[in-house]
C-alpha cells in the first residue's frame, strides 16, 4: 500500500534528481508503480510535497540545533556540536540538502516565506552561538553574521561531495569542520 510518506519519499529522489520543474506527477507516480492521477489520494499536488518536504528539513536542523545547544553551557562546546549536526545532516541527508538549497525559488507563498523564515532562524541560532562567545571573550570575530554565513556554507557543501564509502567517515568529517569552525572565530591574531 502506498502511503503519503512513499509518495515524499519518491518525489524527494526525484526532485533531487531532475529538479522540481522537471518532476511531474506522473513521473512521481512511475517512480511508485501508479499512475500519477492515483497520487491525489495521498497528497494534494506537486507544490505540497516540496512544501513539506523543505519545511520538514528546516525542522530537523532547528531540533538538531537546539540539541547541540542544550549539549553544554560552554560556547566552544556549543560550537563544535552546532557544527558537527551540520555536518552529519548535510552528509546522511543529500536529496534534503539538494532540494532545500535548490528549490527555494520554486516554493509559492506561504509555504515559500515559512522556508525563508525557517532559515534565517536557524541561522541566527548559530550566529547566537558566536555572539556569545565573542562576548564572553572566548571567540575573536569581527562579524559573527558572516561567520555563520561561512560556517553554514562549509556544512552544506559536504552535501555534495561526501560519498558513505569514501576515505573518511561522517563523524571523521563532522568532527573535522567542527574543529575548523572553532578555529575560524577563535583566532587571534
Amino acid at each position: 500500500m502506498t502511503d503519503a510518506l512513499a509518495v515524499r519519499a519518491a518525489a524527494l529522489t526525484l526532485f533531487a534528481d531532475r529538479g522540481y520543474r522537471a518532476t511531474t506527477m506522473a513521473d512521481i507516480g512511475a517512480a511508485l508503480g501508479m499512475r500519477g492521477p492515483s497520487l491525489y489520494r495521498h497528497v494534494r499536488s506537486k507544490q505540497e510535497l516540496l512544501s513539506e518536504i523543505m519545511i520538514e528539513t528546516m525542522h530537523t536542523l532547528i531540533a538538531d540545533q537546539k540539541a547541540a545547544v542544550e549539549a553544554s553551557d560552554d560556547v566552544v562546546v556549543q560550537l563544535r556540536r552546532l557544527v558537527e549536526a551540520h555536518v552529519r545532516f548535510h552528509a546522511r541527508n543529500r536529496e534534503h540538502a539538494f532540494v532545500g538549497n535548490r528549490e527555494i525559488d520554486s516554493l509559492e507563498n506561504p509555504a515559500r516565506q515559512l522556508v525563508l523564515d525557517l532559515r534565517r532562524n536557524y541561522e541566527r541560532g548559530l550566529r547566537a552561538v558566536i555572539e556569545r562567545g565573542r562576548d564572553a571573550d572566548r571567540f575573536d570575530v569581527a562579524d559573527p553574521r558572516l561567520a555563520s554565513y561561512a560556517i553554514l556554507d562549509m556544512g552544506i557543501g559536504v552535501a555534495a561531495w561526501f560519498r558513505s564509502d569514501g576515505p573518511r567517515s561522517v563523524e571523521q568529517v563532522a568532527y573535522t569542520y567542527a574543529d575548523q569552525a572553532v578555529r575560524m572565530v577563535a583566532g587571534r591574531g
